[in-house]
């Protein structure tokens, strides 16, 4: 054993690396700061861009028309982008894996189709056929993940011969009219339809969800903060807790006070706020969330760490198909009836837009299902105010067009500042 030289200078420590993380809690504000352009110059922009872009949005068009920033207008958007929106989340699992699914419009059609049928034409209980019609959607979904992922068919073929083989099961079970009139007066349709409020428009109903909404965050939050700080990991601080719980407060119980003042909060934006929730956090806070992610990231990295890439697959485009089934009776149940509207293709093109333009990545492995919302809301709020200048649809398309290129010329922009930073 050679012995150490007392003659010869040890070489300098060298310290430890640093987390970013760690510099919110340390320094304050200015970690704070440090942060958020460490994230800048790391291509790291998340939903930045498109509330930018939003609040521009609602500022040109108050701008024009002083009646578009009004109680009637908002709850116009709120009430039209569910639908589609429903539509969007199941596509956000689907583009996480860096896939298409365009099939969605067809089988929310084909949904709405099979519920009235089944519940108008064959006297089926409505709450009964719903669950079918949301069982068949998943199951359509999982024979097009399962064509994808067992037999190697690209699913980009694999939706598009679905786009059109699902459009004509739903032109043949309508029939000959190509129209089936909805009841609103009971069943589903009843909460789905504009004629149904939360708590039949009582304005207590919006603000009990505003607070339900506020006391579930700290109740996750500072959950997840304990948690961390037992295993001895970063965690946000409680100061950074309570800010952002006072920002969700202001922001829930604003949005209630805007509603109640016309006829409260819809069902249908009750409906996706939860679905919203319940999948953030199955991609946010379950291990078949992080294998999702995993596969949409690097599929061989996947594989080799023992995620079984054909379920994630099938899982995740029977989730998509589900979510079109759950979109597409949405969408009936505001038009009370299911005809050809309900399989429109537009509604699959905005679908994936509000889900790109939202902040999910095209290419895989980024993104979050409030993109859905964030992204409808957007396309909404360009077409309410389009309707109220009394432009026609076609001016909407460009408008939405050139928004989606735009958000899909950030996100290579950033996956490309993030290559070089080395975080991608």
């Amino acid at each position: 054993m050679s012995e150490i030289d007392p003659n010869v200078t040890p070489p300098p420590a060298v310290p430890p690396p640093v987390d970013p993380r760690l510099l919110v809690r340390e320094e304050g504000f200015r970690g704070y700061l440090t942060e958020f352009q460490r994230k800048i110059r790391g291509g790291d922009l998340g939903s930045l861009p498109v509330i930018v872009g939003l609040v521009i949005i609602w500022i040109v068009f108050s701008l024009q028309d002083s009646n578009y920033l009004t109680s009637a207008n908002f709850e116009y958007i709120a009430y039209y982008m569910v639908g589609i929106g429903l539509l969007s989340i199941g596509l956000v699992f689907v583009l996480l894996l860096g896939e298409i699914d365009l099939s969605v419009g067809s089988v929310s059609g084909l949904s709405a189709a099979v519920f009235a049928v089944l519940s108008v034409s064959h006297g089926v209980n409505p709450w009964f056929t719903m669950v079918i019609t949301l069982l068949t959607g998943a199951a359509i979904g999982a024979l097009h993940g399962f064509v994808f992922a067992k037999i190697g068919v690209p699913a980009f073929v694999v939706t598009l011969a679905g786009f059109m083989g699902w459009q004509g099961f739903m032109l043949w079970l309508l029939g000959s009219t190509g129209t089936i009139n909805l009841p609103t007066d009971s069943g589903p349709m009843r909460y789905l339809s504009g004629n149904s409020f939360f708590l039949g428009g009582d304005i207590a109903g919006g603000y009990i969800l505003a607070g339900l909404g506020v006391a579930a965050y700290l109740f996750s939050a500072f959950g997840l903060q304990r948690r961390r700080r037992q295993a001895g990991v970063p965690y946000r601080p409680t100061t950074e807790l309570a800010v952002r719980t006072v920002v969700l407060a202001v922001g829930a119980f604003g949005a209630a006070m805007i509603l109640n003042r016309q006829h409260g909060v819809p069902n249908a934006m009750v409906l996706f706020m939860v679905a919203l929730i319940v999948t953030n956090f199955v991609l946010r806070r379950t291990t078949y969330g992080r294998k999702v992610f995993a596969v949409g990231g690097n599929i061989e990295a996947s594989r080799r760490a023992g995620v079984s890439v054909a379920m994630v697959r099938i899982t995740v485009f029977s989730i998509s198909g589900f979510f079109a089934a759950l979109g597409g009776l949405t969408i009936a149940g505001q038009i009370s009836s299911a005809n050809q509207a309900g399989s429109d293709p537009n509604n699959l093109m905005l679908a994936i837009a509000a889900a790109v333009i939202g902040g999910t990545s095209l290419f895989g492995g980024r993104g979050m299902v409030w993109s859905a919302m964030l992204g409808m809301l957007v396309i909404e709020s360009i077409n309410a105010g389009l309707y109220m200048l009394g432009l026609s649809n076609s001016v909407q398309y460009m408008i939405t067009g050139s928004v989606l290129l735009a958000a899909v010329i950030i996100d290579s922009l950033s996956r490309r500042t993030q290559k070089s930073a080395g975080r991608a």
